[in-house]
């Protein structure tokens, strides 16, 4: 890479340091800057052509350079005849103005090193263009080395030089002596210009009729470059050492044989032997063959032919050539058109741009664009034509590049922007508008382009105005979002509310609608909403571009108007618009279809919101209530291993709630708890459920035996506490706590009935199990004392049990219950030891009450009081008093009661 660099740095150097040394001293150095090296021409390609600029007007111009090094090797007679052949040339050049001739900008300069002089800027020779690359830059520039030349360039490039040749023949009456490839130089558009004037003879007598040319004897011995091309050169000039105009065409005849053979003349001359080579082909020409002229046009070849005709009489002149069919394509008519324009009025140059974009396409784009693009933009100067030369100008941009469109076509376009007058300039763009938006850049866009469009809608006529509105939504995609939100859509809606016409109004309210895709959605909601509630028009077509606007907005998936917007805002001003006087009932069915889609999507998007609302309500209902549970299961787990409850148990439950109060719900547990609320919801719903009469059961022909199970469970319980000492007895009206205590089991009677326990002194009788049962907290309750039952010496009254003789089976002898009831004890009647187990005092249990109090075998009081029907507090109310105690601790009893207590238990 860096080797390649440094080749290239040489490169430049050497070429710059030849142009220096070749220019520098020149007087042409004063006003011109000279640039780069691009081509060659001339006669034996002896010019070196360089691009330049002029330093006051920065024109682009073609500085022609003579080295006078290239002559060093000649004598000093030698050199001299050269350096004058070529001024003299050039003189004669600058001298003669003519379209088909090379325009000189500036004379030429001569200075110790070279000679110089500028012309309108150049592109190449025609030598280099096909192949002769004599006297040009290291390496060969690749538009030249790539260039190609096109089937209506080559017809009008030769029609150009045979115009020339005509303007010489018959204006100037002068031969040109040297027609050839190296002298003919196409410019920086494309056109074919004839230069290289140094053997040009004029006539002897101008203003006679007939001129008269006088020819120069060839001499041999002179340089070549004080010679012509003995290659392109009539047979009579060297051999007769005469000539006339006909020696021009032949001339012409060997370019047009060369352009289409690839830059090969009919003959190759023997320079050293002349004078037989002519000879030889005098004898050739007589007999020309087909195969010589095989490559040219079949339609031209004829002419050709007699072009090269030994006879110059034969010869057609320059007049005929450029009347010939073979000129008459139509593009070359066309660009012959363009060169003779100035020469036409503004009506004939009007009609010919009219019918020029049906050309164009058939037209090279390197035609097009470097050949008419420059004529185009020439008539910018003049309004009258730009409506009639933009159309064509950017049908060209449309086929060029960006750049090329920056570089070649914006430049002459920026001053049409401004241009107000005549209004088609404002149609013409707008019409164009998406092509302007795509190729130029932003910041032309923004200086030049989008002013335009501001200023066409602020335009005083409708027209403009309402062609601005219908094109704008073509383009509206490719307009930045800031500059419609900043300028656009506040000049769209300025032009509705100031205009007064109706049209206009319809046409703004139609373009905002196309283009609220491309606007944010709250930028709509704040800023064009309420734009519409300002309108004071009432046209039912106004009223129908509000209605457009506001379903557009509605409907759209990206814009959309909440709810909130839409009963606030929106729905109250459709409704006063829907009943205006002057909408007709299309219109008005119109208005309430979009009327009932809003209602419908607003009671929908709102009665959604309520469902959620309540849904999460329910569910942190449910979740406050579950919470409540499992505190209530931890506080009973809690108790249970505080006083010796099932230790896994407790532990596993403890476990288990302390995880659920701890944790969140995960998104599975939410679902679960959504599934039972709606499932509880439904229960909810569903109608309550009548009363149905229930049959009575049968009653069993087999009746359990209630008194036998008693008294054996009785018997066996006793007979396992008959040797437990004797135990103080409770406090009356104390309680049991509902679990298990810490105190010997051998401290309590096994059954867990205590004789000494009695009902508490408030105690009303027992509450059915109910929340507090399953709870975990269960209110206190009394436990009956059998112990007042048969040791109370305060009662007087017997109570009756005959109520409970039905519970008894009939198969059996009945024994009443007032026979079981204990009577009073006499005096100084001791109890019998069984007894006394029920009468002996049991320590005092006063751990505080936590759950139910326990009745027999750790069974919670309310459970055991329903299932046993002795525990009825009808039948065993009693009065209060507290129990006797006998001398040895223990309660008084009857003989009578134990009596009848032998024969209950057998």
């Amino acid at each position: 890479m860096e080797s390649m660099l440094n080749k290239l740095k040489s490169t430049v150097t050497k070429v710059t340091a030849d142009m220096t040394s070749a220019v520098m001293g020149n007087p042409v150095t004063r006003e011109f800057e000279v640039g780069r090296h691009i081509a060659s021409g001339g006669p034996g390609m002896c010019w070196r052509i360089y691009n330049g600029t002029k330093k006051s007007t920065k024109q682009e111009v073609a500085v022609f350079v003579f080295d006078k090094k290239m002559v060093e090797k000649y004598q000093k007679f030698d050199k001299d005849q050269i350096i004058e052949s070529l001024k003299r040339g050039v003189q004669q050049l600058t001298r003669l103005r003519h379209p088909r001739l090379l325009t000189v900008q500036h004379p030429l300069e001569e200075s110790r090193d070279c000679l110089a002089f500028c012309t309108e800027p150049v592109f190449a020779s025609l030598s280099n263009v096909l192949g002769q690359w004599d006297n040009l830059p290291s390496p060969v520039p690749t538009d030249i080395k790539d260039y190609k030349l096109y089937d209506v360039e080559t017809k009008y490039g030769l029609l150009q030089i045979s115009e020339g040749l005509s303007f010489l023949h018959s204006g100037v009456k002068m031969v040109h002596g040297n027609l050839c490839l190296e002298n003919v130089i196409l410019n920086k558009s494309g056109a074919w210009k004839i230069m290289g004037f140094d053997f040009s003879i004029s006539s002897t007598n101008p203003s006679d009729a007939e001129p008269k040319y006088s020819c120069k004897e060839w001499e041999p011995n002179l340089p070549p470059l004080c010679l012509p091309n003995p290659e392109y050169l009539a047979p009579e000039y060297i051999l007769s050492v005469s000539c006339d105009a006909a020696s021009d065409m032949y001339s012409l005849g060997v370019v047009m044989h060369a352009v289409f053979n690839e830059g090969k003349p009919v003959f190759q001359v023997n320079k050293h032997d002349i004078f037989k080579s002519f000879s030889r082909q005098l004898d050739q020409l007589s007999r020309l063959s087909p195969t010589m002229l095989n490559k040219i046009p079949e339609e031209v070849r004829e002419h050709v032919k007699m072009l090269l005709s030994v006879t110059p009489n034969v010869r057609p002149d320059a007049d005929q050539m450029t009347k010939i069919p073979f000129f008459d394509d139509v593009g070359a008519v066309t660009l012959a058109y363009f060169d003779s324009l100035f020469q036409r009025d503004n009506l004939q140059k009007s009609q010919f741009y009219k019918n020029l974009p049906k050309v164009l396409p058939k037209l090279p784009k390197r035609v097009v664009v470097y050949r008419i693009l420059p004529a185009l933009t020439s008539e910018f100067v003049n309004p009258d034509m730009v409506p009639f030369v933009l159309p064509n100008v950017l049908l060209i941009a449309e086929e060029c590049t960006k750049d090329e469109y920056v570089r070649l076509i914006l430049p002459d376009l920026s001053p049409v922007f401004k241009q107000q007058e005549p209004v088609q300039i404002l149609l013409i763009f707008l019409q164009k508008m998406d092509l302007l938006l795509t190729k130029t850049p932003p910041e032309d866009i923004k200086n030049s382009v989008l002013p335009m469009v501001y200023r066409a809608l602020e335009a005083p006529s409708i027209q403009i105005q309402e062609l601005c509105l219908n094109i704008i939504p073509t383009f509206a995609n490719l307009i930045e979002y800031p500059s419609m939100k900043n300028a656009l859509i506040p000049r769209i809606k300025s032009a509705c509310l100031q205009t007064s016409s109706l049209a206009v109004r319809v046409n703004s309210l139609v373009c905002l609608g196309k283009i609220l895709e491309y606007l944010d959605k709250w930028y709509v909601i704040d800023e064009i909403l309420p734009f519409l509630q300002q309108i004071p028009s009432r046209e039912p077509a106004v009223l129908m571009g509000v209605l457009g606007i506001y379903k557009c907005t509605f409907s759209h998936k990206k814009l959309g108007i909440p709810k909130e917007h839409l009963a606030a805002k929106s729905l109250p001003h459709l409704v006063s618009l829907s009943i205006d006087n002057n909408l007709n009932l299309n219109q008005f069915n119109s208005f309430m279809a979009v009327i009932k889609d809003m209602l419908t999507r607003m009671e929908a998007e709102h009665k959604t919101k309520l469902e959620q609302l309540h849904s999460m309500q329910e569910q942190q209902r449910y979740q406050s209530n579950h919470s409540l549970l499992s505190s209530s299961d931890v506080v009973m787990s809690d108790i249970d291993d505080v006083f010796g409850g099932s230790s896994g148990s407790a532990g596993v439950n403890g476990k288990a709630n302390g995880n659920s109060a701890s944790m969140s719900l995960t998104l599975e547990e939410k679902q679960r708890l959504a599934k039972e609320q709606e499932q509880a919801a439904k229960l909810r719903n569903q109608p309550a459920l009548a009363p149905q009469s229930i049959k009575p059961a049968t009653p069993s022909t087999q009746a359990k035996d209630l008194t036998s199970c008693l008294l054996n469970n009785m018997t066996s319980l006793g007979s396992l506490s008959l040797t437990s000492p004797p135990r103080p007895g409770l406090i009356q009206g104390s309680t049991i706590s509902a679990y298990p205590s810490t105190t010997p089991m051998g401290s309590m009677a096994s059954n867990g009935y205590n004789p000494t326990m009695g009902f508490q002194t408030g105690g009303q009788g027992m509450r059915p199990p109910g929340p507090g049962l399953y709870g975990g907290m269960a209110t206190t309750t009394s436990t009956p004392n059998f112990g007042a039952l048969t040791h109370n010496q305060g009662s007087t009254n017997t109570p009756d049990m005959s109520a409970l003789d039905s519970l008894f089976t009939s198969n059996k002898p009945k024994v009443s219950l007032n026979q079981m009831a204990p009577p009073k004890l006499t005096p100084g009647t001791t109890a019998t030891p069984w007894l006394n187990q029920f009468g002996s005092a049991q320590p005092s249990q006063t751990a505080p009450m936590q759950g139910a109090p326990l009745v027999m075998g750790g069974v919670t009081s309310g459970f055991g009081m329903q299932a046993n029907p002795f525990f009825s507090p009808q039948n065993f109310s009693q009065p209060t008093a507290a129990p006797v105690m006998n001398a040895g601790g223990g309660l008084r009893h009857s003989l009578s009661v134990n009596n009848d207590l032998k024969d209950l238990f057998g």
